[in-house]
């Protein structure tokens, strides 16, 4: 039987890690003290890895303040602490287009080497009075396949080694929108009565990050009420692998989490 961990308990306990919390240097350098970019209408968001001499992604960097003459824009791959300066500009706002071919050409990549679901990391440098600055204006761009509703729905297996459960569960979309789907079978995995839901999730047509909206699942569940279930993950959008993160509550408390649970299409 699962075991609900009180929110009382929960509660004491973060306040326990938050007066144990330490501070640790940024490797990158100062942040937050110029004037802070602002990244805006990011559109594209994502890299096609169906057309990677062409993708590119776009948005406007715009910038509040005054004492900045340049602002650079910087990446990296996969968190590597190697970053590459990609562009400049010097006035704000500023439309600014980056094809991945550049991005890699400027990190020493081979353009045939990158595969879906690489994830590139796009940091603001700010000059001021000649010294450059790391600002909190960051971003992650992942490479995927274009979105294909079929590709993202239908029969699935769930896999949560952190729940400790698994099994088959049904992904449909709404019938107004190919951007939310529905999740039917996941309290059935715990051998609970699923007399309510489905899960509900929103998935971002740009970034194609999920949001699971919190829905109750199941009136009962292991003796308490209103089995819920929310969360958030990623939708690798070329073989419909949902990565969900979890929080499992009831009316009487949480079940800790965010728990994750694998989805694989069959």
């Amino acid at each position: 039987m699962k075991k609900i961990k009180f929110l009382s308990l929960l509660a004491i306990m973060a306040l326990l890690f938050a007066a144990c919390e330490t501070v640790v240097e940024d490797p990158a350098g100062p942040r937050g003290v110029a004037p802070v970019p602002g990244i805006e209408n990011l559109n594209p968001a994502t890299f096609d890895v169906l057309d990677l001499e062409n993708t590119f992604i776009k948005f406007t960097l715009v910038l509040e303040g005054s004492g900045v003459s340049q602002a650079n824009i910087v990446a990296s791959f996969k968190g590597n602490k190697q970053r590459e300066n990609i562009t400049s500009v010097s006035s704000f706002p500023s439309d600014i287009t980056i094809t991945l071919a550049e991005v890699v050409d400027k990190l020493g990549m081979v353009l045939d080497s990158i595969k879906a679901a690489d994830v590139f990391n796009f940091e603001v440098q700010t000059v001021v009075g000649g010294k450059t600055y790391y600002s909190s204006a960051a971003f992650n761009v992942a490479v995927v396949c274009g979105y294909d509703v079929a590709n993202v729905t239908g029969s699935y297996y769930v896999v949560s080694e952190d729940w400790e459960s698994e099994g088959p569960v049904t992904i449909t979309a709404d019938p107004d929108d190919d951007y939310i789907v529905y999740v039917s079978g996941l309290a059935a995995m715990d051998g609970v009565t699923e007399d309510l839901g489905p899960l509900k999730m929103v998935i971002d047509p740009l970034t194609f990050k999920v949001t699971a909206v919190k829905t109750v699942l199941a009136s009962i569940a292991f003796g308490y009420h209103n089995f819920s279930y929310a969360g958030s993950g990623e939708l690798n959008t070329c073989d419909g692998t949902y990565v969900m993160y979890f929080a499992i509550t009831v009316d009487e408390g949480s079940f800790g989490g965010p728990f994750e649970f694998v989805f694989t299409k069959q």
